[in-house]
């Protein structure tokens, strides 16, 4: 039997929570973090151009929400291989059937889990078991000309997020907030 995924929807259109079938020995385990094939079945490009890590140590601390503008919306694979954490996918998407709607998943080592992330979402996550490492596959590299994102507090957005935010990076305090007129971005 080879390692593979189960993708199952989520209420964000084209946000994937990717299962992963580890094989299982006396050894230990094996699992597939990544494989074009399979995923090409999900709308995933195929392509890995940019591999990333984090590691963030404090429980209750958010990265995000981060994305990329066209033309350089980027698919992601999103995996948390230490820890555990709270993530959150928000739809930017002009059009979208789920614009402005946001998915929370916990995903943790011993979850097994992914997620896949469409173009034109935004993401971010809090830690609630630390140190929580964190693996980003992206289908474009990052381009700093490109790259935005919106307030983890957003009262537009009004995500809940289990913990008291107690740290964040001064960009991603930066990011300003959805106003009344935003329409979305297109992937």
């Amino acid at each position: 039997m080879n390692a593979r995924f189960v993708g199952e929807p989520t209420r964000i259109a084209g946000l994937l929570l990717l299962r992963r079938l580890p094989l299982v020995d006396t050894r230990g385990s094996f699992e597939r973090l990544f494989c074009a094939q399979e995923l090409a079945v999900f709308g995933h490009p195929g392509v890995v151009a940019q591999a990333n890590r984090s590691c963030t140590t404090r429980v209750g601390a958010v990265r995000g929400m981060h994305f990329q503008h066209a033309p350089h919306g980027d698919w992601k694979v999103i995996s948390c291989t230490h820890g555990a954490v709270h993530d959150v996918i928000v739809d930017l998407r002009r059009g979208s059937p789920t614009f402005l709607q946001w998915q929370a998943i916990e995903l943790a080592e011993d979850e097994q889990n992914s997620l896949l992330v469409p173009p034109g979402c935004a993401h971010g996550f809090q830690v609630l078991r630390g140190p929580a490492e964190m693996i980003y596959l992206h289908s474009q590299p990052y381009v700093p000309a490109a790259d935005a994102g919106v307030r983890a507090d957003d009262p537009r957005l009004a995500i809940n997020w289990p913990l008291a935010i107690c740290e964040r990076s001064p960009r991603d305090e930066s990011h300003p907030f959805l106003d009344a007129t935003f329409a979305g971005f297109s992937p």
